[in-house]
């Protein structure tokens, strides 16, 4: 499974794009062998594992031009630069902690030519302002990521997060928001995606 499901699910793709995507796992490997970011088992699986789960939350989150959103805790660029490339109509800010992996988010953003990014290195608790939606992968408890999104000084429309496992539990912690989980395992035929799933919840 790769680069033959993104053709599939997204036929529109420019030219463009779909040199941008085919040039992800290369740039990967050359900046994972100076910085660990992912695991050596994982680049031997990179375009599932992170390109095609980062672009799961596209198949539920269809944004409109203009709009911004907000990667929180986006580690080495996930899933924050597949989408990036996706929807070169929307802003996205990449947030972390972390300054070290992300100055290899920013040099993977500018040898892609992603005119939409804006990396920050901060907690998520520091950001302010107002965007349409926040995006995360496996950060934290949908409590923590709920808090996030709803701190005074930060306006948040909705979140996609991906996570896996059972998650009644922290989907009855959370029962003050509309929210939806979507599982992957239909999706995707692949063992990696029969626990995952995409998890929505609307603030306003």
């Amino acid at each position: 499974m790769g680069f033959e499901w993104i053709d599939q699910h997204f036929p529109a793709l420019s030219e463009i794009q779909k040199e941008q995507f085919r040039a992800l796992p290369e740039l990967y490997a050359e900046w994972n062998a100076q910085i660990n970011l992912i695991s050596r088992k994982d680049m031997d699986h990179f375009v599932e594992r992170h390109v095609l789960h980062s672009l799961a939350i596209a198949l539920y989150w269809k944004p409109k031009p203009g709009n911004k959103a907000i990667d929180i805790g986006t580690g080495g660029g996930f899933p924050g630069i597949p989408l990036a490339i996706l929807y070169p109509e929307v802003n996205f800010l990449l947030v972390d902690s972390i300054g070290k992996k992300l100055k290899v988010v920013e040099a993977i953003s500018q040898a892609l030519g992603l005119k939409n990014v804006e990396i920050r290195h901060a907690r998520a608790e520091e950001i302010r302002g107002k965007y349409d939606v926040a995006l995360s992968r496996a950060v934290a408890r949908l409590a923590v990521l709920t808090g996030y999104c709803t701190r005074p000084r930060l306006k948040i429309g909705e979140l996609y997060c991906l996570k896996g496992g059972d998650l009644r539990e922290e989907v009855e912690e959370i029962d003050e928001f509309p929210s939806m989980v979507y599982a992957l395992s239909g999706k995707f035929d692949s063992e990696f995606f029969e626990t995952k799933k995409v998890v929505y919840v609307r603030f306003i």
